[in-house]
Order: structure tokens, then C-alpha cells, then sequence
């Protein structure tokens, strides 16, 4: 550890990854049982509205080029497919079929209640530590703003 660094920082840090990693791990398996890998699952359960595969390669932190592999994998299960946009045909849309929402609708859900478990804290705490959690990402975001690719449209959930 750095002679200068906060060890509270340092607390933070460690907590807050296993924190994710908990969260983490059970959306990976809840995926798995689907057989779907973690990038597909990611953004099957997130994808609420016909989103284009550039505004998906944002939201994923990703190459638009990985977005066409998960994709692929998506639509060859019949979970999604590919609609041109009425406003500018040259841009394709990915879209949920009804399969997919289903699939969709089953993760989230498997999602909420190990949610719900690990963060059983009273009510109070629950909202303090929603609170803490909406500031410190709100002033990461506001402080990102000036990178290229902020601002960008990000998959919006249902």
C-alpha cells in the first residue's frame, strides 16, 4: 500500500469487488443454465427497445465488430433479430423476439431475487446505501462526459 493512500479507500476498494463479484457470479451462472455466455446474457437483459448495434458496442464498452459475434449467437437461438431502422435503413436494430423477452424476463427475475438477498439490509440502510452508490456514479458520469463515446444512447432497460 502506498504510504500516502487512505486505507478507507483501500477497504472500498476490495469491498466493492466482492461485492460485484457476488452479483456477478450468480448472473454468470443464471446465464449459464440458459446457455448463454455472459456478454449475450448482458445483453439480453438489457435490451428493452430496437437499439442499434452502435449504441450496443457503447453500452457494452465494447468493438462494434464483438457486438456482431454476440449478436449472431443471440439470433441463432431466436432470441433476437435484426430490423433495419424506418428512419435510416442502412442501420440495423436489434430486437427482442418474444423468445427473448421471455428468456429476458426469467433472468431478471432470477437476478432480482439474489439481489434482493444480498442486499438484505433494513429499509434505511438499503436507501442510504442506494443513495451513496447514485452520487458516486452521477459524479463519475458528469466527469466523463468530455470522452468520445459518452453520451451515446445506452441500452435501456424495460
Amino acid at each position: 500500500m502506498n504510504a500516502q493512500a487512505d486505507p478507507i479507500v483501500e477497504e472500498l476498494i476490495g469491498l466493492v469487488f466482492q461485492a460485484a463479484g457476488h452479483l456477478s457470479a450468480d448472473f454468470n451462472a443464471a446465464g449459464a443454465e440458459h446457455g448463454l455466455p455472459h456478454a449475450q446474457a448482458l445483453l439480453l437483459v438489457n435490451l428493452a427497445e430496437p437499439t442499434s448495434m452502435r449504441a450496443i458496442a457503447v453500452a457494452l464498452s465494447c468493438e462494434p465488430s464483438n457486438v456482431t459475434g454476440i449478436v449472431d449467437g443471440l439470433e441463432r437461438r431466436g432470441l433476437v433479430v435484426r430490423q433495419s431502422d424506418p428512419a435510416d435503413r442502412r442501420v440495423k436494430q436489434v430486437v427482442l423476439t418474444p423468445e427473448g423477452k421471455r428468456k429476458r424476463n426469467l433472468l431478471r427475475s432470477r437476478g432480482y431475487a439474489h439481489a434482493e438477498a444480498f442486499f438484505a439490509l433494513p429499509a434505511e440502510e438499503r436507501v442510504q446505501l442506494r443513495d451513496l452508490l447514485a452520487d458516486l456514479l452521477a459524479r463519475v458520469d458528469d466527469d466523463a462526459s468530455a470522452h468520445p463515446a459518452c453520451g451515446e444512447p445506452r441500452v435501456r432497460r424495460a
